[in-house]
């Protein structure tokens, strides 16, 4: 972080607390995504601040996704009538307005300005440690979604158009194969194969969907365990970066938990040996997850949560494979064949799920 930023960011930190009540604006976190800078007023009976420089590049729309953040917000806070749901002992993040009652500031140099209430005395994790961590990660991303099951789902605008679309991924990868790199396509011909037969299968739920028998919902996009706050005693106690909370199903989130949460190896991992999806993981997140949800889930949603870590997965797989036949252009690489690396290792994750999926089925049921 150099001195402009730093500059820049105590500037905007005073269009959220009046300029005499800033104590100090220091960087915080790691996150991909955006800046973010910890605020401390000079009273230490007022709330920190979490300032955060949005990045325009990856949300193109942040009137659409502050939108969506102060609506899904205020549903949850109308329904459990404060901020901490006594019924979950969790917290709702908690976006705060401008001085001026804006959702947001742009400085003069046209960078966009967001503000939370600071959560103190957390921890996070980029891996899961135990399964009673992913449980409660499960219960976390479940009573999300219960909370936010009565809110319409045309209500919310779409921050990410095709994010997890499958059937536009699919595009993707046909188009790379005819326009992509040829000794690319050559070279990756059996990983090629790979995924073109498993294709009339991963479409099954997107099928199901464009026929009215799986409801579309509000749904978070992005569960990722890092996305969830623990306490110091590992209880789930708030599911944050709602930037990529839109329509969709729940078959989204569940299978993105699984893809991520259960992986014994690297995304990236350069031995496949050390890849496999954690059967304990998989039934640890899934009895947190229908703990929560199981009753306002149709039947045929719960029937098709096995399938839909296999579709994540298989999509992820697609991204990275697209990727590299189109010649690295999307995802950044710290070496030539990174984006191979990573389809292979997402591909070995989804034979590992293929192996056990008659348990995960059998998993499931019971739960539900």
């Amino acid at each position: 972080m150099n001195d402009s930023g730093l500059t820049q960011a105590q500037a905007a930190a005073g269009q959220f607390l009046l300029p005499g009540e800033i104590g100090s604006v220091k960087p915080i976190g790691s996150g991909h995504i955006h800046q973010t800078f910890l605020v401390a007023p000079i009273s230490e009976t007022k709330d920190k601040l979490v300032l955060q420089k949005f990045n325009t590049h990856v949300f193109r729309d942040p009137d659409a996704v502050m939108h969506n953040l102060f609506i899904v917000t205020n549903h949850i806070r109308k329904k459990t009538e404060k901020i901490r749901d006594d019924s979950t002992g969790m917290l709702v993040l908690e976006p705060v307005k401008t001085l001026k009652g804006k959702d947001y500031f742009i400085d003069a140099q046209g960078s966009v300005w967001r503000c939370f209430l600071y959560i103190p005395d957390t921890v996070s994790y980029d891996r899961a440690p135990d399964t009673s961590v992913v449980y409660e990660g499960g219960k976390a991303f479940g009573t999300f979604l219960r909370l936010l099951s009565d809110l319409p789902a045309e209500e919310v605008k779409i921050t990410i158009p095709e994010f997890h679309n499958l059937d536009f991924r699919l595009e993707q990868f046909h188009q790379a194969l005819r326009d992509g790199r040829k000794d690319r396509c050559e070279e990756t011909s059996s990983e090629i194969e790979m995924i073109l037969e498993r294709e009339e299968q991963m479409k099954l739920i997107r099928k199901l969907a464009q026929r009215g028998l799986i409801p579309l919902r509000v749904v978070h996009h992005d569960t990722k365990i890092n996305n969830v706050l623990f306490s110091a005693q590992n209880k789930a106690l708030c599911v944050i970066d709602l930037d990529t909370v839109m329509p969709g199903f729940v078959h989204d989130d569940f299978g993105d938990a699984i893809r991520t949460f259960t992986n014994t190896g690297e995304e990236d991992d350069p031995d496949l040996s050390r890849v496999s999806m954690n059967l304990s993981f998989f039934e640890a997140f899934a009895e947190g997850f229908l703990g929560a949800t199981s009753n306002m889930l149709t039947q045929i949603e719960k029937e098709y949560l096995p399938l839909s870590a296999l579709v994540m997965t298989y999509m992820q797989t697609i991204r990275f494979l697209t990727d590299y036949l189109n010649g690295d252009t999307y995802y950044k690489i710290h070496h030539p064949r990174h984006n191979l690396q990573r389809t292979k290792a997402q591909m070995q994750l989804l034979l590992s799920m293929e192996e056990q999926f008659p348990v995960m089925q059998e998993i499931v049921k019971r739960l539900g």
